[in-house]
């Protein structure tokens, strides 16, 4: 279809002379018409919602007064005729539209008023099938889209909450072209939800496991600024694929996403989930942002949804999880960095000039704990690193890649799983999803001014030397990793106690001098590093370096939140 976008007249505030009020939710509605009515507005309106109307003293036009064409098949189809789409989707900028719809006798709507069925609720009070399929709307959501599309000309109202907005315009001189273009968003992403239930619900009836796998998880993402660009205009402004709002009194400061809404595609189903009698499956991020080295669109967000495997058996819901948490400690690091985690907490983290150095220190930190943890390398896995990880027992190793000669060492052990896998995307947001909504936030990334030494002021004792700064640096960008609330000593670039999870700071400072003073003493008689290999390697504590004792004296310390009181540093 070839469309002329040339010669408009652009159109910003449009006053309303004629609104189309269609809605099965009539909340607000009589004092919508009066407001309406009050202004000298035309309302044409459908069935229930025209007597509605009526009923409160208001003078209304039935919409087959319109179309000369009565509603038929049980009201099933009320609106859907020329004379009503016609005039909903007349460009107003246009003289040919206008010229077109006087010598048809179509009259163009300023104002589209309609919300759909209560799908959603049929559903929900256990209706059979064909109650739920009477409950599809379809004349609603054709209005809709019609009116979004044609924002340019159309105002169109989705919500009762809007209605305050409706009267205020009508009052004035009416809604603005960025007015009309939220009013549009907000259109599109009320259809958009009521398809998303409609298809659900349809792929649980008939078991549509691919349709399903489509659907899920789709409210907890973001919207794509593709779908979303207009508002822009509205001092809104994007963030990556992102659209947030602007305050008035930050300026140009990013807020928060105005929208929240997109699919994800799934990767595979798992086993089970956190315990064996949950369901899981993995998805994948689809986006358009993101381009590969040629700069072609790559549409696959980095990160270890997207790894690719290389060795043993699959990835439980768990392995993802603490791969995920690893992957991020890793790189939140720019020297080499081995990061050893076992239930989202760090049993070891550590910098060093080369990856078998760094996975040696971040062992030695607590080897009881790394017994069957999940190893994430921000550099390429050395043959030497791989011949220092065969012997422990571990679930899973990330890594950009690996040297010649060390997949074949870790292939030795045959369920260890050996993954490949991009950095991790920084930067834009993090969702979790709570009980009716969704919590949304700035993802937790270590780029701000004060993660850095020189942006640091010194608050109290004598001024730190350059090796203790490092060392500062380290144990704040490790921190990060640590489940609140969280205390880690550090020393020489490698963690040497932490302190998590626990309720008070306190309890937390204690645990971490407590773990850095005696995990040592444990490192060559645990399980994990006396193992000896199946296939006759040798002992993991014959390759790992053994633990000092002591190791809080001469450390830093960082804590992840204030000290409220100086019981904690005591």
């Amino acid at each position: 279809m070839s469309v002329s976008l040339d010669n408009l007249e652009p159109i910003d505030v449009r006053p309303i002379k004629r609104a189309l009020i269609s809605v099965y939710d009539k909340t607000g509605l009589e004092d919508l018409a009066r407001a309406l009515g009050e202004a000298g507005v035309e309302i044409v309106s459908t069935g229930s919602t025209a007597a509605r109307i009526a009923a409160a003293g208001v003078a209304v036009t039935p919409v087959d007064d319109v179309t000369g064409f009565p509603e038929v098949l049980e009201g099933r189809v009320k609106t859907l005729h020329p004379f009503i789409h016609s005039g909903i989707l007349a460009d107003q900028r246009k003289a040919a539209h206008r010229e077109q719809i006087a010598q048809l006798g179509i009259q163009a709507f300023d104002l589209v008023v309609c919300n759909l069925y209560p799908f959603q609720d049929t559903v929900a009070s256990g209706a059979s099938f064909d109650e739920c399929v009477e409950q599809i709307d379809i004349g609603g959501p054709s209005m809709v889209r019609a009116a979004a599309k044609n924002h340019p000309s159309v105002a169109v109202v989705t919500s009762p909450e809007r209605y305050a907005d409706v009267a205020e315009a009508v009052a004035g001189e009416g809604f603005t072209l960025e007015q009309r273009r939220v009013l549009a968003a907000e259109a599109f992403a009320h259809t958009a939800t009521y398809d998303l239930a409609i298809a659900g619900w349809l792929a649980d009836e008939l078991d549509l496991e691919d349709v399903r796998a489509t659907l899920d998880d789709a409210a907890e993402t973001h919207l794509d600024a593709s779908d979303a660009a207009f508002l822009e205009s509205l001092g809104y402004q994007t963030e990556e694929d992102y659209v947030v709002e602007v305050p008035e009194e930050e300026g140009q400061a990013s807020g928060m996403p105005v929208f929240v809404a997109d699919a994800f595609e799934r990767v595979e189903s798992l086993r089970y989930g956190e315990n064996p009698h949950q369901g899981a499956a993995v998805y994948r991020e689809i986006d358009e942002s993101f381009e590969d080295e040629e700069g072609d669109d790559e549409a696959i967000a980095p990160g270890i949804a997207n790894a690719r495997q290389l060795h043993g058996k699959a990835m439980s819901y768990n392995n993802y999880t603490d791969g995920d948490a690893a992957l991020r400690a890793a790189y939140d690091h720019e020297r080499p960095c081995v990061a050893i985690i076992k239930h989202a907490n760090p049993c070891g983290i550590a910098v060093a000039d080369d990856v078998a150095e760094a996975h040696r220190l971040a062992h030695a930190c607590d080897p009881v704990s790394a017994f069957g943890g999940v190893i994430a390398v921000n550099r390429p896995v050395s043959v030497e690193l791989a011949r220092q990880i065969v012997p422990i027992f571990t679930e899973v190793v990330l890594a950009p890649d690996y040297e010649e000669g060390a997949l074949e060492v870790l292939s030795a052990k045959k369920n260890l799983r050996v993954l490949q896998v991009e950095p991790p995307a920084r930067g834009s947001y993090e969702f979790k999803q709570i009980s009716g909504g969704l919590l949304v936030q700035e993802r937790d990334d270590i780029d701000a001014p004060g993660d850095y030494p020189e942006n640091w002021t010194l608050a109290a004792g004598a001024p730190a030397d350059e090796a203790t700064l490092a060392d500062l640096e380290f144990a704040w960008r490790t921190v990060r990793a640590v489940r609140s609330n969280a205390i880690l000593l550090v020393k020489d670039g490698a963690s040497g106690g932490v302190g998590m999870g626990q309720v008070n700071r306190v309890d937390s400072c204690k645990l971490a001098v407590e773990r850095a003073n005696t995990l040592g003493s444990r490192s060559t008689g645990d399980a994990a590093a006396s193992a000896v290999d199946s296939a006759g390697g040798a002992r993991a504590s014959e390759v790992v370096a053994e633990a000092p004792e002591q190791r809080s004296i001469g450390a830093v310390a960082a804590s992840d939140a204030f000290f409220p009181f100086a019981d904690g540093l005591q």
